[in-house]
C-alpha cells in the first residue's frame, strides 16, 4: 500500500481525470480509484468530499442531482471547461516531474 502523503498533492488531478471520462458520483469515484490501483490506494470518504468542495469552489467541477436510485437522488460531478484546462496542465506538470525524479531514481536495484 502506498503512503497517502505521496499521492495527496495529486488528488485533484486524479479525480478530475476520472470525472473527465464520465460524470460520476462519489462512491463510484472512490471505487474507480481502488479498482485502478488494485486496492493499493483507497481514498477516505472525508478526503474525497473535501476534494469535491475544493474543486467546486475553484469552478473545476460542478455538481448536479441525478435520477433517483436506491432511495434517493445521487449527487453527480462533471468537469468544467476550466477543469479540463487545469487537468491538461496537471498532466504536463506530472510528466515533467516524473521525468526529473526518474533521473535520480532509475537504475538503483
Amino acid at each position: 500500500m502506498i503512503r497517502s502523503d505521496i499521492i495527496r498533492g495529486h488528488l485533484d488531478a486524479i479525480i478530475l481525470r476520472i470525472i473527465f471520462e464520465q460524470d460520476q458520483y462519489g462512491y463510484e469515484i472512490s471505487k474507480q480509484i481502488s479498482l485502478r490501483t488494485n486496492d493499493r490506494f483507497q481514498i477516505k470518504e472525508a478526503t474525497l468530499y473535501a476534494v469535491f468542495q475544493r474543486l467546486e469552489k475553484r469552478e473545476l467541477i460542478e455538481s448536479y442531482l441525478g435520477s433517483i436510485s436506491h432511495g434517493g437522488k445521487r449527487k453527480y460531478y462533471r468537469i468544467t471547461t476550466l477543469g479540463k484546462a487545469y487537468l491538461r496542465e496537471a498532466i504536463e506538470e506530472w510528466n515533467e516531474t516524473k521525468e526529473i525524479i526518474n533521473l535520480f531514481m532509475e537504475g538503483l536495484e
